[in-house]
């Protein structure tokens, strides 16, 4: 049997472990760096495949990373996850401070490196809980109050698992390195930028990552082997501080917050366009006060801006930071503003795209490819920090959409998918590294 043929086999033949294991991260969600459980599942699996595994400061760089809790929020969630049945031995003291995040590592002789990268990380959403839902329905929702897998990253993690089942299956047909990166802190673009600061993509000749996509909205196949101008980002958020005062007994030794968080949110939406590409700025949430009769000496509000290019995302962020600083003045308050995520934009390479559009049709013709093979990415997506560090050293990096049917759209309390695409991803991903790595 053709070698690709059987990793497709090998890939059906685990279908039901593939959905226990989405089942089982859809019921636990945790968001970024919180996946303590995760990592510790994904730890333990890995290590009984054979492979070589990193886990905590090991997978990330403790500088670069960005949005990370407080450390009492932190321990609140390492006491919850020892009634969820979670294996507490891989749970590192790392993962507990917050350095979630799985790296395994199977060495198959002298060759080329490739890298595949699945993110880990939930929503801090609260998941239908109606019979009309069927993970509520089937009794797999999320048991987490305020945490949901609505994106499909709990499938990430099933194809990523079952992906080093695979590939421990064909180790003997395989040279070179594989490194499967189990990424946290997706959502909101903050963990990837602390594993390409910890220098793991420096040997890699090969790099790729896929989303889930619905079958019906975007591309009309069942793998788009690759995206391209994924918008840049930056994730601010932002803090005045005035002077509080009795509005109406002293009202001129008060300092308004509000009214300087006001000035800053009006002026962020006349910030002008950039005639060089799309640009985006949003002004997510504003809160401030605490009375009628009070002036507010503290207002905090969280921002992103959008770029079709790194550059121009760059332009937005430095015209916010004016507009915050400038608004800050004209009402003598104060400004702070953090960056708690980030991401660059993101090219997948044409060469490599076209080697796995061609390797499908040629080898796994029972998947049709996108008509439209290299299509357009318009979310924002910090896999770009990734592909970046591997295409600086003149490796090649594609981020690909696994099509599939879902109940809802994403970042939904309703969201669900046709488990179907575990097993499409699981063999399109092994499949690639076989291509590249194949003896």
């Amino acid at each position: 049997m053709d070698m690709y043929q059987t990793i497709d086999k090998l890939a059906r033949s685990i279908h039901e472990q593939s959905v226990a294991d989405r089942r089982n991260m859809h019921q636990y969600p945790e968001t970024g760096w919180f996946e303590m459980r995760t990592s510790a599942i994904i730890a333990k699996r890995l290590t009984e495949l054979g492979y070589e595994v990193l886990t905590g400061r090991q997978v990330c760089d403790a500088a670069s990373r960005m949005g990370v809790p407080a450390k009492e929020a932190l321990e609140a969630h390492y006491e919850a996850i020892q009634s969820q049945d979670t294996p507490m031995d891989y749970v590192t003291e790392d993962m507990r401070e917050g350095f979630t995040g799985v790296i395994g590592i199977l060495r198959c002789g002298d060759g080329p490196v490739a890298a595949l990268r699945f993110d880990i990380d939930a929503l801090p959403m609260t998941e239908n809980s109606t019979t009309e839902h069927r993970p509520t329905r089937e009794g797999f929702a999320s048991k987490n109050p305020g945490c949901m897998h609505a994106c499909g990253h709990d499938s990430h993690i099933a194809m990523g698992l079952g992906t080093a089942k695979v590939l421990s299956e064909i180790r003997e047909h395989l040279t070179g390195t594989v490194k499967l990166i189990f990424q946290p802190g997706e959502e909101g673009a903050r963990g990837a930028k602390s594993i390409a600061a910890a220098g793991h993509l420096e040997d890699v000749d090969y790099f790729a990552g896929t989303h889930i996509a619905p079958d019906d909205t975007i591309d009309d196949g069942d793998i788009t082997p690759g995206t391209y101008g994924s918008l840049a980002t930056t994730k601010l958020d932002i803090t005045f501080r005035g002077q509080a005062a009795h509005a109406g007994g002293f009202p001129e030794k008060g300092r308004s917050a509000l009214l300087a968080a006001a000035h800053a949110a009006v002026g962020l939406a006349g910030i002008p366009r950039h005639s060089g590409g799309m640009s985006r700025i949003n002004v997510g949430t504003l809160q401030a006060g605490s009375g009628r009769n009070v002036i507010p000496d503290h207002a905090f509000m969280q921002v992103e801006v959008r770029g079709e290019t790194t550059e121009i995302n760059t332009y937005m962020e430095e015209q916010a930071r004016q507009v915050c600083e400038g608004a800050a003045l004209m009402t003598g308050c104060s400004c702070e503003i953090t960056p708690v995520g980030q991401a660059p934009s993101q090219v997948s390479d044409l060469a490599f795209v076209e080697r796995i559009k061609n390797m499908i049709e040629t080898h796994l013709p029972q998947y049709k490819v996108s008509t439209e093979y290299n299509s357009r990415n318009w979310g924002s997506e910090d896999i770009g920090f990734l592909m970046e560090r591997v295409q600086a050293h003149g490796g090649q990096a594609v981020y690909m959409r696994t099509m599939t049917t879902m109940a809802s759209a994403q970042h939904t309390t309703e969201f669900d998918l046709d488990e179907k695409a575990l097993d499409k991803g699981i063999s399109v991903f092994a499949a690639i590294v076989f291509d590249v790595m194949g003896k």
